[in-house]
């Protein structure tokens, strides 16, 4: 694990809900789709998160670190996915995540 600097984190917002693209990435894993494929994919959640959060870059945590962070909180991505979750829940779930490993110095 290589030690990450970060310069400091920008305020992460949780952004309005994706549902119409929420109701495809959920078919995409229904018909058989593994989900860390569809949350990594061009158009996944991840890409859509990242394009919202690419501050991020620039306070030294690169999108491979974003991804990998996300990957490792999938399970709470898919509860939301599946409806057991709700979008603020889950995200701001995952912005707590962003910011622990950040504030430890390392991602991953």
């Amino acid at each position: 694990m290589t030690p990450l600097t970060v310069a400091s984190l920008p305020s992460l917002h949780v952004p309005d809900e994706p549902t119409a693209r929420a109701d495809t990435w959920l078919a995409a894993v229904a018909d058989g789709g593994d989900l860390g494929e569809v949350l990594v994919a061009d158009d996944g959640l991840i890409s859509w998160l990242w394009s919202r959060w690419s501050a991020l870059d620039r306070a030294g945590l690169t999108r491979d670190d974003f991804t990998r962070i996300a990957l490792d909180y999938r399970r709470e991505l898919w509860l939301w996915l599946a409806g057991e979750r709700t979008w603020a829940q889950a995200c701001s779930g995952l912005v707590g995540r962003i910011n622990r490993r950040v504030q430890a110095g390392a991602a991953g």
